[in-house]
């Protein structure tokens, strides 16, 4: 298992407020509460939601055979420790391959790949994408306990090591299926606006604004154009 260093004077950058990380960790009441949530709210989600990932995955697997309907792919938690989140496959099976033909067209600044024409996404990958439903699997993440429902988005480790100080500090807490910045612009925000939301986010984070952020994701996925 790998882990990216994360040490206390690692997160401290000039002209940028430094997290309590200590602070952060000590409310373990509301620790408890979301962990609750989170396992209650995925298992639930697994099992309401199993006729549809049926669906998701007979289609996929009819657009490409020979595919895998799930992508496993290595993302940074909590404190830098690696684990393997999982997706709906949504692009083409050699995709992390074709990435590095793609860089030069990156879309947003800083640490992080988008592409809104990307030619690595299949014709049911722009859908599920779209309506979100490529991130369902990460239910199962959730009942590891490797992510919750509600937090900062796990980076890859490529992104990482362009990370500064202060965007290390994303990495303090569980990281979530959906967070502030799923909620307040996503797609036109940039990697700056990202880690300062979900800064934001690790600060003033309760159960109240957990649920809050949920009920407005569902909004997104049923209301938004903005995801890709």
């Amino acid at each position: 298992m790998t882990l990216v260093k994360l040490s206390d004077g690692d997160v401290t950058e000039v002209n940028e407020k430094k997290i309590d990380w200590e602070a952060v960790n000590a409310r373990k009441g509301y620790l408890f509460a979301k962990r609750c949530m989170d396992f209650i709210g995925a298992l639930c989600g697994l099992i309401i939601l199993s006729p549809l990932f049926l669906i998701i995955a007979l289609i996929i697997k009819y657009e490409d055979p020979n595919g895998t309907v799930l992508f496993k792919q290595i993302r940074v938690g909590k404190d830098g420790k690696e684990f393997h989140m999982y997706k709906f496959r949504s692009m083409v099976a050699d995709a992390e391959e074709k990435l590095k033909d793609l860089l030069q067209y990156n879309e947003v600044n800083g640490a992080m790949f988008k592409m809104k024409e990307d030619p690595r996404i299949t014709k049911i990958g722009k859908f599920i994408r779209k309506t979100s439903l490529d991130e369902l699997p990460q239910l199962i993440n959730v009942l590891k306990g490797e992510m919750s429902l509600v937090g900062p988005r796990p980076p890859l480790p490529r992104e990482v090591k362009e990370y500064t100080a202060y965007d290390k500090q994303r990495l303090l807490v569980i990281p979530g299926c959906t967070g502030l910045w799923q909620v307040s612009g996503r797609n036109n925000l940039g990697f700056k606006e990202m880690v300062q939301l979900d800064l934001q986010y690790i600060k003033k984070r309760s159960i109240l604004f957990d649920i809050i952020i949920i009920f407005k994701t569902v909004k997104e996925v049923f209301c938004s154009k903005e995801a890709y």
